[in-house]
């Protein structure tokens, strides 16, 4: 993995990039990985970060990282844009299911 870094440090330099928007965009990035590992999480991405919660939203205000398009992103979708798994519908399908009685009359 260092030699990796040392190789983006070396292209980062030689592109012309600055010190500023190098850190800028580590922040960036590595924000956002601790952010999908939590699934959104703010209080334990912070955590994980060693900062306060309130540190890592101004810290993503500083970034322009929109937090609403971040959570949006990592949400589950619901249910009926979900794939159902062959034996999830196999189980649904074989669930007994109880007659309704029809209208006016009693049970």
């Amino acid at each position: 993995m260092k030699r990796e870094l040392d190789a983006l440090i070396t292209q980062m330099h030689t592109a012309g990039i600055s010190y500023s928007d190098a850190v800028r965009q580590f922040k960036k990035r590595y924000i956002l990985e601790v952010l999908a590992h939590h699934r959104g999480n703010q209080c334990k991405a912070a955590t994980e970060l060693g900062m306060h919660r309130n540190t890592l939203s101004r810290t993503l205000a500083e970034l322009h990282m929109d937090t609403a398009q971040i959570r949006k992103g990592m949400r589950r979708p619901v249910m009926s844009e979900r794939p159902m798994l062959t034996q999830q519908r196999a189980a649904v399908n074989e669930r007994p299911r109880t007659p309704v009685p029809a209208a006016g009359t009693q049970r």
